[in-house]
């Protein structure tokens, strides 16, 4: 199993999902302004999305988008701990978050590392709505040990990446008191230290 990833990207979450399961895998750097791998490859005959992660399974299937990789991750090793089996219906509630921190978090954050982009709309018009979703995680924390529940699940890792990025976007986590528990206790967890130091983020 190989990850196609870049540095501080969303390719992260899989990561952290992949050492969660404790699975051998190789992780295979992209230039995503080039989009060449760290040998040279054109990364676009592997993801011609041109995007990361994309995982290339143990039988050689080729596989993008980061919540449908977590999802495979954990149904392709019965990691009923990080989605629950298709008759539970905590399953779908793991996935609902999943793909509110997909669609809503992360699709929030893309304006925010473009540099083109003047920094008065950013501050004007994409911090806040930013802030606003985040305010939806906080109040959700107020009941929940982690977003889904009492237990670490996909989602948790997904949304460790996007509190990870506030930092970069001048954005200090203090102000939700809920929030800075939770990722605090998500850094505290090895799987999670060991992803970001293999990526070099102490």
């Amino acid at each position: 199993m190989k990850l196609y990833y870049t540095k501080g990207a969303c390719s992260l979450a899989p990561r952290i999902v992949i050492h969660e399961l404790g699975l051998p895998c190789e992780f295979e750097e992209v230039d995503l302004k080039n989009k060449k791998t760290k040998p040279g490859e054109d990364y676009l005959t592997i993801n011609p999305k041109g995007a990361v992660p994309a995982l290339v399974t143990d039988d050689n299937q080729i596989l993008t988008e980061n919540a449908v990789i977590q999802q495979y991750l954990a149904d392709n090793n019965q990691a009923s701990s990080l989605l629950p089996p298709i008759k539970d219906f905590n399953r779908y509630r793991v996935l609902e978050w999943l793909n509110y921190i997909a669609t809503e978090l992360h699709k929030t954050c893309a304006p925010l590392f473009n540099p083109s982009l003047p920094q008065e709309i950013k501050d004007k018009f994409f911090i806040p709505l930013l802030k606003k979703k985040l305010d939806y995680v906080e109040k959700a924390l107020e009941k929940n040990r982690y977003v889904a529940g009492d237990h670490f699940s996909l989602p948790d890792a997904y949304l460790c990446v996007i509190l990870f990025w506030l930092g970069s976007f001048k954005i200090d986590i203090g102000e939700w008191k809920n929030l800075s528990r939770y990722f605090a206790e998500l850094k505290n967890r090895k799987a999670v230290q060991l992803a970001f130091q293999e990526e070099g983020f102490a």
